[in-house]
């Protein structure tokens, strides 16, 4: 008697770091990861990335543009815990230190086809004034030493950090040809 083995799918991610808005600073770049479930496996591409340093158009948009590529590809048993793209852009504070700029996360469309997603970024802020003027002065901001956690909700209940998200601070993620397939096929 044949054993039925169980059927996977697979999930590819085609698109790109488009751009991102954010007026109060300059020479930014940005790293990207995914979080997914345990059921989940990348079998293409790459998991993570770093950009290069942009400045900003000399337009009215006054934009940060990295048309950073993203390609990857997973495969799953079930769709729990579908992959989130997590976005940490950096750059230079006053001395010169490497410092975050802000976080964001979205999942990654649950529909095939072409899509457009704008991501809202926060910094972490310290809890006290005596914090705030000691990591200023010590060029060392507050930020996550895994940027992960930015998609996971375990963990941060007891956070002390208060979020920032200025209105205008944004990244765009845009197909470039950005195509979410879901064949299913036997494993």
């Amino acid at each position: 008697m044949a054993t039925a083995s169980p059927s996977v799918f697979l999930l590819m991610v085609n698109g790109q770091v488009e751009s991102a808005q954010f007026p109060e600073y300059d020479d930014l770049y940005c790293k990207y990861c995914f979080v997914y479930g345990q059921d989940w496996d990348p079998t293409a591409g790459l998991e993570e990335g770093i950009s290069q340093i942009t400045s900003k158009s000399q337009d009215v948009r006054q934009a940060l543009v990295w048309n950073f590529p993203i390609d990857v590809t997973f495969k799953s048993t079930n769709p729990y815990g579908w992959p989130q793209i997590v976005l940490s852009v950096y750059g230079p504070d006053v001395f010169g230190n490497d410092v975050v700029r802000g976080y964001g996360a979205v999942h990654v469309p649950f529909s095939p086809g072409r899509h457009k997603r704008t991501i809202p970024m926060f910094v972490p802020e310290s809890t006290s004034k005596l914090q705030k003027f000691t990591s200023w002065f010590m060029g060392r901001r507050p930020e996550y030493t895994d940027p992960k956690v930015v998609a996971q909700g375990e963990g941060r209940e007891d956070e002390n950090a208060e979020a920032e998200i200025p209105r205008s601070t944004w990244v765009c993620l845009c197909p470039s040809p950005a195509w979410l397939m879901l064949p299913f096929c036997p494993q």
